[in-house]
């Protein structure tokens, strides 16, 4: 056995049995032992931010890692914008990525890089394995560290990979489980909820389950806070029967002002929320002055298990919380907007499906629209880089084949990761593509006047490199050229009805929903 093919048994062995890839030479004989060695599922994608975006939506719904294999420190470094959102969601990840050979590294070729100082940043623990035989027991070690929320990169000389490796695969190594916030903390926050102050509990992190949305909803019964979700949690359990919860807006003038009667915020699985960018005379902390921020459990602790002791504590267990009811609505007429896209989305939103959202400007109404369609999942990009939707996408429909995913996506950030589309085809995953057309950056054009540049309007020369005009974006051919079938909606009947068939028919589907461009005043 060598090298290679002992990784190989000791992921699958470990529970990690997906691999997205984007392999090259250094990476061979690990695709070689893909035929020697059965139980690993290896998902081919065009592009490095694929690979990685689709080992985030894998891991935000199974809990678990998936593997990534990249080509040296370039293909890792195409990686890193999916690797960051992967980081900040709170996301495990066990990268993969080849080098030269070790007598190779010496000779500078014209690939050789500091593939550790690219994954430092993005990386929770990084380790180049130094020999054959101890290939297995640190990939052993990768998933360990990686855990449920966590970054591991395991670096893979191509000798290594190709060398002996006697002892075989490793053991799997038990990782390290996240515990309850201690009682101390526990009961200060009973004593914040029970001193009569205006108080929000902010939840979110990696995860906001149907379980500790109830766990909340209690809470919030018998001490009447207000309960909110940060507004780009990576997994939030939502819709029907689920516990209300409303969402941090995302424009900071916006958010201050939902928060500025606050006198308590007590945290859960979060930081304490900040604007997304520095603004002209607006506060970059977002909660008031002499708002007292209290972190109850962390994003790396056991939330659910420190919510159980705070119902405890609180004598809530019986507790009812306020809940969203079912309320699908009726199919859209007239005009297409963003507006009656979220009006469709909710109408025909099917039970349990799955939600992955960068819809930018134009998804904002989609959100609030489905909070009382059948209950589902909503994923959305915690690290805010672009080109995350498309392979999220992909990643969650590999996790939950069962389960309908539907990506609203931009035009501008769908072009980052378009090569997803492919990969989509390829593997015949069952997911809807709602492209938000309106030809235009335009968070862009919105940050643009919100930041006061030029006071707030571009020239031409800037407007022109805020502009995805000239010429026109195809999505329908873009789409249809990597083998996925497409169409085309102009009119809210349109879309409704194409979204209908869409989510009737297994297998992928693109929607260009042509919508005007937002409106700046």
């Amino acid at each position: 056995m060598n090298g290679a093919q002992s990784l190989i048994q000791t992921l699958v062995d470990s529970g990690v049995d997906v691999c997205f890839t984007n392999p090259g030479t250094s990476e061979m004989h690990f695709v070689a032992a893909l035929d020697e060695v059965p139980g690993m599922r290896c998902v081919l994608c065009l592009f490095e931010g694929v690979v990685s975006g689709a080992a985030l939506g894998y891991a935000a719904m199974r809990g678990s890692p998936a593997a990534t294999l990249l080509h040296l420190g370039p293909g890792l470094g195409n990686a890193v914008a999916n690797l960051h959102n992967a980081k900040k969601a709170h996301l495990p990840v066990v990268n993969i990525v080849g080098d030269h050979a070790t007598y190779h590294l010496e000779y500078d070729a014209p690939l050789t890089s500091d593939i550790a100082g690219i994954a430092a940043p993005v990386s929770h623990w990084v380790h180049r394995s130094a020999s054959s035989s101890a290939i297995a027991g640190d990939a052993a070690e990768a998933v360990r560290e990686a855990g449920n929320s966590r970054i591991a990169t395991l670096i893979l000389p191509a000798d290594v990979s190709w060398g002996d490796n006697p002892d075989g695969p490793a053991q799997p190594l038990s990782a390290s489980l996240p515990v309850a916030a201690p009682a101390a903390r526990i009961d200060a926050a009973a004593r914040l909820l029970g001193n009569g102050k205006r108080t929000v509990i902010l939840a979110g992190g990696r995860e906001l389950s149907a379980q500790q949305g109830e766990l909340l909803g209690r809470i919030a019964a018998v001490s009447g806070a207000r309960l909110m979700s940060e507004t780009f949690t990576a997994r939030v359990r939502r819709g029907a029967g689920s516990v209300r919860i409303d969402k941090l807006p995302y424009l900071a003038e916006f958010a201050i002002e939902e928060l500025k009667s606050v006198e308590q915020l007590i945290l859960v699985g979060c930081p304490a929320p900040v604007s997304f960018f520095a603004y002209p005379g607006v506060p970059s902390l977002l909660a008031p002055d002499g708002c007292e921020v209290f972190s109850l459990a962390g994003p790396e602790e056991d939330v659910e298990s420190t919510l159980q002791a705070l119902v405890m504590q609180l004598g809530a267990a019986d507790a009812e919380p306020e809940r969203y009811p079912l309320q699908r609505g009726t199919p859209p007429s007239g005009a297409l907007d963003a507006n009656s896209v979220a009006q469709a989305l909710a109408c025909h939103l099917p039970e349990d499906a799955i939600v992955v959202d960068e819809g930018i400007t134009s998804g904002m109404a989609c959100y609030p629209a489905t909070a009382t369609a059948p209950a589902h999942d909503w994923l959305s990009e915690a690290g805010g880089s672009i080109g995350y939707g498309l392979p999220v996408a992909v990643g969650a429909a590999i996790a939950c084949p069962q389960r309908k995913v539907i990506c609203l996506e931009g035009d501008g950030s769908a072009m980052y990761t378009v090569q997803s589309l492919w990969t989509m085809a390829r593997e015949q995953l069952d997911i809807v593509v709602v492209l938000f057309n309106n030809r235009k950056y335009s968070i862009l054009e919105l940050e643009f006047a919100r930041t006061g540049a030029r006071g707030g309007r571009p020239g031409p020369k800037a407007a022109s490199v805020l502009d995805l005009g000239a010429p026109d974006l195809d999505f329908t051919a873009l789409a249809q050229g990597m083998g996925v079938p497409a169409s085309v909606a102009e009119t809210a009947e349109a879309f409704s009805e194409q979204l209908r068939d869409a989510l009737a028919a297994p297998g992928p589907h693109l929607i260009d929903a042509r919508i005007p461009a937002l409106e700046l005043g």
